[in-house]
């Protein structure tokens, strides 16, 4: 990690420019399919228990973003989509980043040891470092495959709250993961198809840039085939039913429709719409999450009035 290209902080930071650092968009996304492993468990959760570990798992996916922030703040100096971050924008010191970081990491994964089980805590301290360090420190400068094994960092959340409700891990909780790795490198390699020059100045090994758009373009479509079987058998468990597989079925034929659609493309296709085609892509990404996940909370619902599952 270097400083180079970092301003120097002229003012005093803002509130707003601290909670920056804790990348709020991506914390959502972590609070969301946590709570949904959570409350899809078949063991019930105290109310205030379950505030504590979703407060808990927020604030470790918090400190996860401000470290990442610290050591990349070089890299994030150089791209245009990243220069605006709090610390390549001068408005937070790096020593600061760190510090936060580390402070909040080890505040949530104390309390969530003591509000609810070690199994918890240990999966989310394990996704802390895996991001911090594995990801951040390790692969993201000296891979390609950096975004695949990476990915897993943003896996975790669903099994850290089906852990919190039952103390362990299960085929149920191993599916939800499986399902946000495997749609990770198709969602980002969409996106790193047209801002492909961000990712070269800022010198991180993106399969954009090391083998190019065709091939980026076949890993997205592959790892798009190995992704429906996952998201759609996650409705034949315990937590899935008709409406999710149902649910599964649409997005799934949706996205793999545009990742066909990015296959079939050539550089002068790109060139010549902008990117038109990988842009909705990656839009139809964010989508996909967030429809599975709510799939699965609605088939929760069900049940609970028993007309839910099969």
């Amino acid at each position: 990690m270097s400083d180079l290209s970092v301003s120097e902080n002229t003012y005093e930071a803002s509130m707003g420019d601290y909670f920056a650092l804790l990348k709020p968009r991506v914390m959502s996304l972590v609070v969301f399919t946590a709570l949904v492993g959570l409350l899809v468990a078949p063991v019930p959760v105290h109310p205030f228990i379950g505030f504590v570990a979703i407060l808990c798992i927020a604030v470790g996916a918090g400190a996860s973003g401000a470290l990442n922030m610290w050591w990349d703040a070089d890299i994030d100096a150089k791209m245009k989509r990243t220069i605006g971050r709090p610390i390549p924008s001068g408005r937070v010191q790096p020593g600061e980043a760190l510090g936060i970081g580390l402070a909040l990491s080890g505040f949530a994964v104390v309390l969530l040891a003591l509000a609810t089980n070690f199994v918890a805590a240990f999966l989310l301290a394990f996704t802390i470092v895996f991001y911090a360090v594995v990801y951040s420190m390790w692969l993201k400068r000296a891979t390609p495959q950096n975004i695949v094994i990476g990915g897993a960092a943003g896996a975790f959340p669903p099994m850290i709250g089906w852990a919190v409700a039952t103390g362990g891990v299960s085929i149920e909780s191993m599916l939800m993961f499986a399902l946000i790795f495997m749609w990770t490198p198709p969602h980002f390699w969409a996106l790193a198809l047209f801002v492909k020059s961000d990712y070269g100045n800022a010198g991180i090994p993106m399969l954009t840039e090391t083998h190019g758009r065709d091939t980026t373009r076949n890993h997205i479509l592959i790892y798009t085939l190995l992704l429906v079987p996952v998201a759609v058998g996650l409705g034949f468990t315990s937590i899935g039913g008709p409406f999710y597989t149902a649910a599964a079925v649409l997005m799934n034929a949706w996205f793999l429709k545009g990742a066909y659609d990015i296959w079939r493309r050539t550089d002068a296709d790109c060139d010549a719409d902008k990117h038109r085609v990988e842009i909705n892509v990656f839009k139809i990404s964010l989508y996909y999450l967030f429809a599975h996940f709510g799939a699965l909370l609605i088939e929760a619902v069900l049940r609970l009035y028993g007309v839910g599952g099969w």
